[in-house]
Order: C-alpha cells, then structure tokens, then sequence
C-alpha cells in the first residue's frame, strides 16, 4: 500500500466504473428495501469549480456513500443551472459589438446551450477527481426538455391553483443587466457611498385638512415638510409624504445660522432662514446640528393631525395635473432613527412606498425605461440621463435651483448590488409575472415545522426569510431560460394563458425543448381551441427566474426519477436558505401542497486560513485541482491526492466558515499518512492469515484481544453516531483516538506475539485475528471518508472477501459480545474497567522507565524489571492474578506484583539503582516530589486506591531473538543465545539450523 495518490486514484475510480460499484449500488433492492435520496442542488455551469464546491459536493458523497455501507440503495443525480443570466453574459462578453448586434433570441439560446453543456463537461470531470460517486452520465441539466417540461407543469400548477398572477409593481431592477431580479440575486457589498438630500416641500396653506388644529393654521403658510432621501433620482416620481400618525412633529421656525463657523450651514441651508420646517419633534435637535441651523418649535401636533394638508411638488408647475401631493399615514418603517421622521413617497420605486400607495390609492409613477435612464416622461430636461449617475446629480441640481433643497450629504449604507455584474440595481415599477407567497406563506410556514435542520439554527435563519417574503417576481427579461408560456393580445395586450395553452405549450416543450417556443409558428403554439386568435396575438418574452428552474428540481428529478419524494436531504451552504431551499419550499407547497425535503443541511463558506475571504486580488484562492494533482513546482505545491482533500473536508466544522490554506493541508496530509500508515502496518501482519483457516474464536481469545476489540467496537459505534449526525469532524477526532490507541498501545504490545511466537502458535493466530477484525473495520469506518486508500486496502486484503468492494461489503457493525459481557465469552464492564486499570498501570511504569533511561540505568524497556504495588487489596489481587498480562502490555523483562509497598524502595530506590513512581487514583493529585534517589509521580487514572511502581535494570541474559532478559537462555546446546522460549520456535521452523557462539550479553543478579 505505497500512497501514489495521483496515479493511484484515478486508478482507483476507473476500478469502480469497469466493476460497476456504484451501479450495483444505485440499482440494488437495499435493506428492507430501503432507499435515500440527496438532491443535488445545481451549480451554475459558467466557469471552474473552486474550493467551495469541492466542499460541497464532498459533503454530499460522505452522506451517500455511508448510507450506501448500510445497505441502501442510493442514488446521487448530480445536476446543473443551465439558464440564466450569469451563462448569458459569458457569451456575450465572448463576442464583439457587432456580432451582439446581429444576435437573435434563437441564436443566442443556441450559444449559451453550447457553452453551457461545454461547461458541464469540464465540471464533471473534476467533480469525478474529487472521488464523488454519481449519476454522472445522466445528469439532470435544468436545459434538458424533459426537466423543462416538467418546470413548466410546476408552473402552470402554481398558475392554476392562483398563486401566479401578472401587475405592475416595484421590484429590484438591474440596469446593467435590463431585467428583474429576486432578492437571491442581490449582493450588498461594503462601502456603498448615496448621496442624501434633505429636501423642502412647500405645504399648501390654503389646504381645508379637517385633521389639523385650528390655532395653528396660520403658522402653516411659509411652511415646508423635510423629508430626506438617499435616492435623489426617485424626486420626479414622488406621490406623496408619508408620516408615522403615532409620533409626534414640531413646526420648527428657522431663527438662524449656527453659530460657530465649524458648524457653518451650506448657502442651501442658509436660504431657509425665516421658513418655517415641519420635523419630527424628537429628531428637531438632530437635525438643527446636521443642518448649522437654529430651529425654534413654534407648535407640536400628532402625526396624524398632518394627514389631509398638501405640498407642491417642487418640479412641477402649480398649474399642472401633479401640481399637489398629499400627506399620508404610512407605518411602522417611519421611525425617528435618521431623516427628519417624514418620508418621501414614491410607490413606483420602492415596496413600503408602494404599500403605502396601494392603501391611499396613490399613483404609481416610474419614469425610467429599462437602461435606469429617465424616460421623457420625467422632463424634458431629465430624458434619457441614466438615474444612477447623471440623472441623480441633474435632480440635486434641479432640486436646489427652485430652492427646495436644504442640504446633500454623503451617506455610507447598504445597498443592493447585481451579483452578476457587480453593479448597483434599483428599484423599478414594471409589469412582471409574481408568484403571490402571501397566498400560500402559512402553508410554506407549518411546512418548514416538519423539517429537520442541521445545524439547529439554520431554522431560525430560514423562518423569518419566509415570513417576511414580499411576493416573488418569477419573470425576467432575458432570452436563455424557460419562456413563460403566455400570449398577449396585439392590441389590447390582454394575457391569454389557461390549462389549455399551459398544458399544449408544456406537451410541445416537453418534446422539441423550449426553443420551440421562438422557432415554432405562433399558431403552431396554440392548442385547437384558440388557433382561430393567432393573427391577434403574440407570444410572450419573459422567461422564468433561474430560482424557479432550480426551484422545481423536486418534479424534474425526484419525482420524475423515480427517487424518494420528498428528497430526504438537501445539502448546500447557508446563502441558500434565502435561495435553492427556498425556492424549492415556494414552488413545492405552492404546486404539490408539501416541502420537497425532509432534512436540510448547511455548510459555511471557505476562507483562507487567515480567516480572509479568497479573491484573486488579494492571492489566496486555493484551487482544488492544485492541491490534489500539485502544481508544476512541486516542493512548492506537492500533490495532496483527493483522500487528503476529503480529509481536510472531514476535519472542519462545517457548519461555520471554514479555512484552508497550505498549513492546514500539510496538517491534514498528516493526519492522512498517519492513517495510512496504521494501515498498512495491521495489514503487513496478516499476509499468511487466512480467517476460514486461522481465526480463532472469540471466546477462545486472551482477555487482551477481546479488550482491543471492545474498544474496536466502542470506536465502530461511536463512528456510526458520527455519521449518522453528519458529524465528520467528531468521525475524524475518533479515528484519530483509536489509531493513537492501536500505534501506541495495542500493535506496540503485540509486536512480540506476531513477531516471536510461532507462525501458527494460538498466541499470534488470536493476534492477527484482532487485526483482521480491526482492519475491515477500520475499513468500513474510513471509507466515506477516504474512499480511495479504503478501497485500495479492501482489496489487498491477503484472504478472500465476499465482495469485490469495500462499499458492496456494507458497514461492519460488532458482534454483540464485543461490548456486551452477557453473551458468551463477552467482556464485562467490570473486566473493561480493569483493562483501562492495567493500561493506566502501563503509563506509570512507562514514566518510570523515563527516569531511569534518564539516569542512564536502562536503554530499552526490556532491559528492565518492574514491580508494582497496590494499596487496594481486591485490585491487588487481580493484578496478581494478571501479572503475564501486566508483564506483556509494559514490554519488561520481569514483572512482580508485591503486597509490601517497602519492597519496591528496597529493590529500586537509591541512586544508579531505579526509579519508583507513584499512582494516586483518590486523591488525583499532580506534583512531583523527591525522596533520595526515588521518585515519585502522582497522577489520576480509572483504578482503585494507590499504586506504586519501580522499575530496575533486569537480571539474566539478553536472548538474541527476543531481546528479553531471562535465567534461561542456552538451554538447547545448538542455540546458546536463545532463551527457552525462542529455543523450541527456532528448531520447529529449521531442524538444522546452527548459530555461531558469541558471548553472553547478561546482568549479574
């Protein structure tokens, strides 16, 4: 078993597609005819994987691959994202100006096909590398016509049931794209910079508002409401100014400038001197200092005493159609945390705006086509200046040039962001398709009680994602994805879409794919019942959201496949509860009335093991293809293989964010060759080991075999915990624990039986027995983890095996009498107590055997003779009883159990003679103290009362085979150096065989 991982794993999986492995699992009756299924959740096919989907896909094989060694049958569909925006843009952006322009819809759909499934191609192949086991020659692609037929049932369901409907509405518009988008597709990266204004809008004093106090009329002419706004641009759209009718607002009488030439006002603040400006009352002081104005309160009235006056709006003439606003109650987001605590209304460009506006019947206003350039109907003077940039400066100016503007500042906040391009969105009124989540919301809500979140408070994070839902716009304006499949009248542009076309439309893409839907004549599109309106209508642009293409995986796969539905397990990183989880959760209570899954696990994000964010800028970006095959240099990159990978996967908490950089991977190839190398050590002892033959049975092994395999068992167990709570890290830790245990103790004290006893003495068979049973084991335990060095190992076993593969052998779950001391020969708990005792033992006479190396007494262990003593009367009896027992696990020549503590200081105190420690169990203490030339260590360990230990160099002579120091060595003529053990195995292997003499390496007594 040499490790070669770049040649050996490749290796290795072209093992497991020739045998059909996978296959054999994927089809196969499982136990109790149980199945499971893990939906893949579909990454955009629209570049290289990077250290995140390495990730995640491996997460998802660890989870399928143990559920395969229990025996079921398990299927991973791996899918793709073929549509969309992000795989559009990659084309065109692979294309100059002028081949863009001359792009149809149908030519640039089959474009991105192409790319798409070029992508998914180069994908794959990595995903394979990483040692994943999938449906990889048939993977659902969301551009395949059968997936798209069954997205469009699911849609049409959605439409039927009532929860599709078409309006005009704000919603989050990308210029830089031209077309909607939902919130998954936002980012809100730091340092956005609005430029804010405070703005005057002079009240009409001529208002007979019904709601304001009488006594205070006359201090409403010269006055303004303030309102502020970090959206300049939306100005031309405003409708109206919304108050809180629960606060309370100050009619502020501008005395003067602030006094102070640091607090100085801008000339816009200035010239409102002797105007009087309505704020709310608990942000008047704020708001005097922010503006270096002196404000006197000259009346206070309820919010709700404003509703009913009217304002000017400051761009229009007082003659016009849109000359007067209204002040309205808006709701609780009017807080007095910034701004003045009146705001400015405008239900064409943002949703509490539009709330708003649909509860006071305001008109919906939004100037601005689909470049987020201002149409004509926002003036001449603002026509075709893009709102983000001239066009927001433009109404600043406009704004201050009628002296409505009271101040600009700079405000650093969050801002939506195109995850795509990278650029600022805005919010748009728009005709677009919505799907109404307040219709099902509560249906969703009970939904997501069922559902078991891993880790817990991924239900917190989800829950109030969903709740808080605004209805979600589903339609893009874009050419690479799914058409939704309506017609408008050419007139009138009346929607025409019922059971009928959706269910026509669905037949005729589930067939040709949905290019049909560009390339098909517009009657052709039309079921019988409508063919007669062809020359009056025409068929629709929009396409569906790419959340509502992954979104409705749960038809297009698992129920289509055949798979368990709902899914058992969704698994992706924890943006997706805003996102695949979500949409998954719409689309299936809103079609079929349930969850799509039954479980939901989240992982965190990668970052490099500073803790920074990887970006190519900053140089940290860790490719996964670099570290399993190493880079051109490889002293510099060295090729880590893909069991290394999967380990640095397990070893991570991933339910937080992760890190990985060059010491982490070094840790974990480690821990790796440290794994491997307890391997292939138990397995160099058992190449003449056949189990039929050899194996003794389990009641007939020495009550330290049956202790190894107890704690074997203890470990299995704790494993399949591990796995069961897709806990890898803890998986991980006890691998690690029991390897140190097997390195350390178990395969350290039995070297002597493999190595000296007869090749077929009952000793070394119950030996290599253990061994075999630890290894398949072993095996089990680590193949989801390291399914390549797994395999390997399984089949170099040196017996036969029921199965070809590690996986089709199952998981190794331990006889009952390993762990339970009532079956026959079982170890009781009593005896396990008494084996961690003796192990405890172990330690103190190794901490002796320290201090006499130390002082030069002995070199190796066997060179010495040790005695123990224990206070405890019934443990020093079984100790007695044990002292063969005692001897072999502390690897010394001799070994006394005595019952006068005063023994050991005669035998191994003073100086140059030996070493004494001491076992404190009671009292747990932990100190050092010394008497003469004995020394005396406390320490706590499982046993009862005291015990003390001394070690001295050992009497007799060293045997040349065994290196024990014995009385008897020379007892057969023909081989002087061998002591009466070794004597006998010798002869038995070779009659003839004769050693030269050499002299006697010995002790005197």
């Amino acid at each position: 078993m040499r490790a070669n991982s770049v040649t050996k794993e490749p290796a290795i999986q072209s093992w497991w597609a020739e045998n059909g492995v996978y296959e054999q699992i994927a089809s196969r009756e499982g136990a109790n005819g149980e199945t499971f299924t893990l939906h893949d959740g579909p990454p955009y096919a629209n570049g290289d994987l990077h250290i995140g989907h390495a990730l995640n896909k491996i997460l998802k094989d660890f989870v399928c691959r143990y559920e395969a060694l229990k025996g079921k049958r398990v299927r991973f569909v791996p899918g793709w994202d073929c549509h969309g925006l992000p795989i559009e843009l990659k084309v065109l952006q692979s294309m100059d100006k002028e081949k863009r322009a001359e792009l149809t819809p149908i030519k640039l759909r089959k474009k991105a096909r192409n790319f798409a499934l070029k992508t998914v191609d180069a994908q794959r192949e990595q995903f394979k590398r990483y040692g994943v086991w999938a449906d990889w020659e048939d993977p659902y692609l969301t551009l395949l016509p059968e997936y798209e037929g069954a997205q469009m049932e699911v849609f049409g369901q959605m439409f039927l049931n009532g929860h599709v409907y078409r309006g005009k509405k704000p919603v989050h518009w990308s210029p830089s794209s031209m077309t909607a988008l939902a919130e998954a597709e936002l980012e809100y990266p730091e340092g956005h910079v609005s430029t804010s204004v405070y703005v005057a809008f002079p009240i009409n004093a001529d208002d007979e508002a019904a709601n304001f106090p009488a006594e205070h009329r006359e201090k409403l002419k010269n006055a303004s409401l303030a309102v502020w706004t970090t959206t300049p641009w939306t100005m031309p759209a405003n409708a109206a100014v919304a108050v809180n009718d629960k606060l309370s607002y100050s009619l502020c009488e501008v005395t003067g400038v602030a006094a102070t030439k640091e607090d100085a006002p801008s000339s816009d603040a200035a010239a409102m001197v002797g105007k009087t400006l309505i704020v709310a009352t608990d942000l008047v002081s704020d708001v005097a200092s922010r503006w270096g104005l002196t404000l006197a309160a000259v009346a206070d009235v309820a919010g709700a005493q404003l509703e009913g006056l009217t304002y000017a709006h400051p761009f229009y003439p007082a003659d016009g159609d849109r000359a007067f606003n209204p002040v309205v109650i808006g709701g609780e987001y009017i807080t007095t945390e910034s701004g003045t605590g009146l705001v400015h209304t405008a239900p064409g460009h943002g949703q509490e705006d539009y709330i708003t506006g649909l509860k006071h019947g305001l008109p919906l206003i939004s100037p601005v086509d689909d470049a987020g350039k201002f149409t004509e109907d926002a003036g001449d003077d603002l026509n075709g200046l893009a709102v983000l940039d001239a066009g927001n400066a433009a109404c600043v100016e406009k704004l201050r040039d009628v002296g409505a503007l009271i101040m600009t500042e700079a405000y650093g906040h969050k801002y939506p962001y195109d995850w795509r391009t990278k650029k600022p969105t805005i919010f748009r009124a728009t005709e677009q398709w919505f799907a109404s989540v307040e219709g099902f919301r509560d249906e969703a809500l009970k939904a997501l009680d069922g559902i078991e979140f891993i880790p817990a408070s991924g239900a917190k994070r989800m829950r109030p994602m969903v709740s808080g839902r605004n209805d979600w716009c589903i339609s893009r304006q874009r050419s690479w994805g799914v058409p939704i499949p309506c017609f408008y009248d050419v007139e009138t542009r009346e929607p025409l879409m019922d059971e009928r076309t959706i269910k026509h439309v669905t037949e005729i893409v589930r067939e040709k794919g949905t290019d049909a839907w560009w390339e098909m004549d517009l009657v052709d599109l039309l079921p019988e019942e409508y063919k007669d309106r062809a020359d009056s209508l025409v068929r629709g642009t929009d396409t569906m959201d790419v959340w509502f293409d992954s979104g409705s995986s749960w038809a297009g796969v698992c129920k289509a496949r055949g798979l368990n539905y709902p899914a058992d397990m969704y698994l992706e990183g924890s943006d997706q509860h805003r996102g695949w989880f979500q949409s998954s959760l719409l689309t299936g209570v809103a079609a079929a009335g349930q969850a799509p899954y039954k479980t939901i696990l989240t992982h965190g994000f990668v970052l490099d093991e500073k803790g920074y964010k990887m970006s190519k800028s900053l140089g940290n970006v860790i490719d996964p293809r670099l570290v399993i095959e190493g880079g051109k240099n490889q002293k510099q990159d060295p090729a880590f293989g893909a069991d290394t990978l999967r380990l640095w996967v397990a070893s991570t908490d991933y339910t937080s964010d992760v890190l990985i950089g060059m010491n982490v991977l070094k840790q974990t190839s480690d821990a790796y060759r440290k794994l491997r190398g307890t391997l292939r050590f138990l397995m160099g002892n058992i190449g003449d080991f056949a189990p039929e033959k050899d194996g003794v049975k389990y009641e007939d092994l020495p009550a330290f075999e049956r202790y190894a395999l107890r704690r074997t068992a203890a470990m299995v167990n704790e494993m399949e915990r591990h796995y069961q709570n897709f806990a890898y890290s803890g998986a991980t830790a006890t691998l690690q624990s029991f390897t140190t245990f097997l390195s350390n103790v178990y395969l350290d004290v039995s070297k002597d039986r493999l190595y000296i006893e007869s090749p077929n003495s009952p000793e070394r068979r119950a030996c290599q027995t253990v061994v075999a049973h630890v290894v398949e084991s072993l095996l089990a335990c680590v193949a989801p983890l390291t399914p390549h060095m797994a395999e390997e190992a399984y089949r170099e076993l040196p017996y036969d095996t029921p199965e070809k593969s590690v996986f089709l052998a199952g998981w190794k779950t331990p006889p009952a009498e390993w762990h339970d001391g009532s079956h026959n020969g079982g170890i009781s708990d009593a005896d396990y107590a008494f084996w961690n005792s003796i192990l405890a033992v172990r330690g103190e006479v190794n901490r002796a055997l320290e201090i006499a190396r130390g002082e030069k007494i002995i070199g190796a262990s066997l060179e010495a003779s040790a005695a123990v003593y224990a206070s405890d009367a019934s443990f020093a009896e079984r100790l007695a009883a044990a002292t063969d027992d005692l001897k072999r696990v502390t690897l010394v020549s001799e070994m006394t159990v005595v019952t006068d503590e005063a023994e050991i200081s005669n035998a191994c105190g003073g100086d140059g003679v030996g070493a004494v420690t001491e076992l404190d169990v009671t009292a747990l203490e932990s100190d050092r103290s010394t008497a003469g030339a004995a020394e005396v260590i406390r320490g706590g360990a499982e046993g009862s009362g005291r015990v003390v230990v001394g070690v001295r160099r050992a009497t007799g002579t060293k045997c040349a085979r065994c290196w024990e120091y014995t009385t008897d060595a020379g007892s057969d003529e023909r081989h002087p150096e061998l002591c009466a053990r070794c004597t006998p195995i010798v002869i038995a292997i070779d009659p003839e065989l004769r050693a030269p003499v050499k002299a006697a390496e010995g002790v005197a007594a």
